[in-house]
């Protein structure tokens, strides 16, 4: 029977918690250790486990035990360079939550870095790992919609939740929304798309949330909504619909994808994909059924089970790293462009980034 691979999560907040739980559901795998310097950060994370474990304040301490194979960063966005590079002077299996670094600097440095690295090295894209998305681009990879034409994500949405510190109201701490949040949807456009992009434009502010907050006399700064274009090298066209101030919406997140003889839709957290077809204008819906249990397990509808199923098959050698550092740094590489795009009202050409 093989052991199981044993985690070490460094950073035990919500995204940390979410790990833990999902973790927990895998026979193959077991939390050993975790790491966070807020008393009740720790305590929330000792209590998710719900096993005896080894529990330490600095990270560090934790990479040197020597009883974890794989680990977790779940740390706030602006600590992954400096903490990445201290796994990197062990031989650990990492998965590294988005964004892979608030900056490009830091993230061509992470790259470099991953490159020569004994261990797995993977960035937590989650949205690729929803069922209804991962059927979605089945259905597009098996040519329903034709020849790929354009893209459009809509994520409408509540507000950022409180972070310890409030780190999370600040682009100097995130990146910015469309680095920290964005991100992901880029990710997705990266994947799907499966093409260079070369251009962005964008169009955002900060208009509802946050403004009458104050910490230490300063006001918030992280955009709550945003329009971006995103061209890609083979002519493909995608746009992000953001708008962190509409928590009615009857879908959180709705993707489609149009080619040239019809389209696929994805709908999230209503679980449905629908395909159209031109020639006939018909339509046809089917849900994707996700067990309860891992739906449960953390706030991305099942994505992060799947993920980790992906990243210990990777860890074992029995499949590829789906999610790289250079994944990683070309999503961010999109945000930083569209921030650019908004603060100097122009498009932006990713070769300017040196992409």
């Amino acid at each position: 029977m093989t052991e199981p691979i044993r985690y070490g999560v460094i950073g035990t907040g919500m995204m940390g918690f979410e790990h833990i739980r999902n973790v927990a559901l895998l026979p193959d795998a077991r939390v050993t250790a975790i790491a966070d310097p807020h008393g009740p950060s720790q305590e929330l994370g000792r209590k998710t486990a719900g096993h005896e474990l080894l529990v330490f304040e600095d990270y560090r301490d934790l990479l040197g035990c020597g009883e974890v194979d794989a680990v977790v960063v779940s740390t706030p966005n602006f600590t992954h360079a400096a903490v990445l590079d201290d796994v990197f002077e062990t031989d650990l299996h990492v998965l590294v939550e988005k964004p892979l670094c608030t900056t490009l600097e830091d993230c061509r440095h992470v790259e470099m870095r991953a490159a020569s690295h004994a261990g797995v090295v993977w960035v937590g894209m989650e949205y690729r790992y929803m069922p209804p998305v991962g059927a979605m681009v089945e259905e597009v990879r098996a040519g329903v919609a034709g020849r790929l034409q354009r893209m459009a994500i809509r994520e409408y949405r509540f507000p950022f939740l409180p972070k310890v510190g409030d780190w999370n109201r600040f682009n100097r701490n995130t990146g910015g929304t469309l680095v920290e949040k964005c991100c992901h949807f880029f990710d997705l456009m990266n994947w799907i798309i499966d093409a260079k992009p070369v251009r962005v434009y964008a169009s955002g502010g900060q208009d509802v949330n946050h403004l009458d907050e104050r910490y230490e006399g300063e006001v918030p700064d992280i955009l709550d909504n945003a329009f971006v274009i995103v061209d890609y090298e083979d002519g493909v066209r995608a746009m992000l619909d953001l708008c962190m101030f509409a928590e009615a919406a009857r879908n959180e997140q709705e993707i489609t994808v149009v080619g040239d003889r019809g389209l696929v839709e994805c709908l999230i957290p209503r679980g449905d994909i629908a395909t159209g077809v031109r020639a006939n204008r018909s339509w046809e819906a089917r849900h994707i059924e996700v067990d309860a249990e891992i739906l449960e397990a953390g706030f991305h509808y099942g994505a992060t089970y799947y993920e980790h199923r992906a990243f210990l098959d990777a860890v074992r050698g029995e499949a590829p790293v789906e999610v790289d550092a250079r994944a990683g740094t070309r999503a961010v590489a999109v945000g930083v462009a569209a921030h650019r795009s908004i603060d100097e009202a122009r498009p932006v050409e990713l070769s300017e980034l040196g992409f």
